[in-house]
């Protein structure tokens, strides 16, 4: 058979991934502090500063949203994505600020100044760009922020997005180069240019070159079955290709019935196992948007899929015990990891603990208890339990995550968790909190607020 585990790829470590984001963004107050340009006043250069560290954070922005896996391979997208939010709140406070540090006369050149280091201009051909940047930044941020509240389709927020962030890094190009005094270095203004391309060019790759790859890798659904309450599974099958290398645990973008160039796309984890073969499947929940039709899809249906993606595996991890934490269709890369281990008759002790409201909200139920037969400790809790339910009740909280795994034997193992935001964070500081190290926790996030 062959093998469709994930080849290794380059990747950037978080360290490396570090310096370079700070070598991006601070190349051009460098270059500007080399220049042979004479200082002005503290807060002139400040407010220099201000505005040139919000134009390089804006720019750099392109790249930590493009799902580039070389950069959020080694950190997990989700981590990525929100670096890509906290860095744009970063950008807009040094954005608005930046005006409002000027402390020089507004008035034309003064004789022997022709570089204004001692006087500011009103000359509207170099700050309307500047102006406009300053209104709309805002507004794309907040909108960025608020969108769930503002009840968007995700296409349409995803388009306006994309063409908002492009617009806003042309307008502060012009003002950059039209009304920056550093910027008439043609070192820096090259350096701003290139940037400026990079970033265009990131845009074009995600949103023109890989749809355009895709079209001769498509897929066709095979089949879609009941997997629990308003929850299916999926199965793609690989059309004319040999289909696509993964991890268990790993996601991937896909985009059922629509042409590989629409934003009609999803990311949902795996549950299939990369060692049963070519097909690939998904466990998808009805919660609105496009899976709310999951179930009327037809078998033949066309389907573009985008990835590997994610770290959520346990590949080439040499934990002495696997720890599977899930919260309702937070269960799908735990079925996919279950899957393998069994492909791969590994017999490290496995502890699979599976969270929901009811008990038809548990997915896959039948197949999760059949892995008691390779060893696997199957525990589920419910909110809302049936009369005669014998299992856990109420949430995965601490107590029950001391009680499951506060044994030391359990210390060195490896804890994978999928589920709601909430669950993550408790989960997470309730093994924190019994000496499980951050770097044995595994967790990815869909959502990001």
């Amino acid at each position: 058979m062959t093998d469709r585990t994930a080849a290794p790829r380059p990747m950037l470590p978080p360290l490396a991934l570090g310096a370079l984001y700070l070598c991006a963004t601070l190349a051009p107050l460098a270059l500007a502090w080399a220049g042979a340009r004479p200082p002005r006043g503290v807060w002139n250069d400040l407010a220099s500063g201000a505005g040139m560290l919000a134009y390089s954070i804006i720019l750099a922005e392109f790249l930590l949203s493009g799902r580039f896996r070389t950069i959020s391979g080694g950190v997990g997208m989700d981590v990525t994505m929100r670096f890509h939010q906290l860095f744009a709140r970063s950008a807009l406070v040094l954005a608005m600020v930046h005006p409002f540090l000027y402390a020089g006369p507004f008035n034309p050149a003064m004789p022997g100044d022709p570089t204004r280091a001692l006087s500011l201009t009103f000359d509207m051909s170099a700050l309307w760009s500047g102006i406009a940047a300053f209104v709309l930044l805002p507004a794309f941020v907040l909108t960025s922020m608020r969108r769930d509240d503002l009840k968007w389709r995700h296409e349409r927020w995803r388009l306006l997005h994309g063409i908002g962030a492009l617009a806003i890094a042309g307008l502060l190009l012009h003002h950059t180069l039209k009304a920056g005094r550093y910027a008439e270095d043609p070192a820096l203004a090259n350096l701003w240019i290139g940037l400026f391309a990079v970033a265009t060019l990131s845009l074009v790759w995600v949103y023109a070159v890989k749809p355009a790859m895709q079209t001769a890798r498509p897929w066709r659904v095979r089949a879609v079955v009941p997997a629990g309450l308003r929850t299916w599974e999926v199965t793609l099958t690989p059309d004319g290709h040999d289909g696509m290398r993964y991890h268990a645990g790993q996601f991937a973008w896909i985009n059922v019935g629509h042409s590989p160039f629409s934003l009609n796309e999803n990311p949902f984890s795996i549950s299939s196992a990369p060692g049963a073969g070519p097909d690939i499947s998904f466990v998808i929940k009805e919660l609105g948007d496009f899976t709310n039709q999951i179930g009327q899809i037809a078998p033949g249906t066309q389907v573009h899929v985008e990835g590997p993606f994610g770290h959520l595996t346990i590949a080439g991890r040499k934990a002495p015990g696997i720890a599977l934490i899930a919260g309702g269709v937070g269960i799908a890369p735990m079925l996919g990891i279950l899957r393998q281990m069994r492909i791969d008759r590994d017999a490290r002790p496995c502890a699979l603990v599976c969270g929901a409201g009811q008990e038809a909200g548990l997915p896959c139920r039948a197949e999760l208890d059949g892995f008691a037969d390779m060893g696997v400790e199957v525990t589920h809790v419910l909110g809302a339990p049936p009369p005669g339910w014998t299992g856990r009740v109420g949430r995965i909280d601490p107590a029950l995550i001391a009680d499951l795994f506060g044994a030391p034997a359990r210390r060195d193992w490896l804890y994978v968790l999928c589920g709601p935001p909430l669950m993550l964070a408790s989960v997470e500081d309730a093994l924190i909190a019994l000496g499980i190290p951050a770097g044995q926790i595994l967790s990815e996030r869909f959502d990001y607020d």
